[in-house]
């Protein structure tokens, strides 16, 4: 490989048990509660009561439009591009 001039053979096994393609990192429900602060987002217990009626029978204008934060939402970097940020860590210099 070109990041540590490795020479070994790479061999595609298959999925392993656990592993995952995607992640949710944040679901739908975290995202309508979430704080945005300056250098980090915080999202605070749920503490909703148990009266359903206003979730079920008037429902809620932002659970209907927010999304979850999955990885399968973010751009796949390529090889190139790992290989440029693993290029810019110290270990690897």
């Amino acid at each position: 490989m070109r990041v540590f001039g490795a020479k070994n053979e790479i061999r595609i096994i298959g999925t392993r048990h656990g592993e995952k393609t995607h992640e949710t990192l944040v679901t739908r429900e975290e995202m309508i509660r979430s704080e945005e602060f300056e250098k980090y987002y915080r999202i605070p217990a749920d503490i909703r009561d148990l009266n359903y009626g206003k979730y079920l029978e008037l429902g809620e204008e932002k659970i209907t439009t927010a999304t979850e934060y999955s990885s399968d939402k973010t751009h796949i970097l390529s090889i190139e591009e790992i290989i440029i940020l693993l290029e810019k860590l110290k270990v690897v210099e």
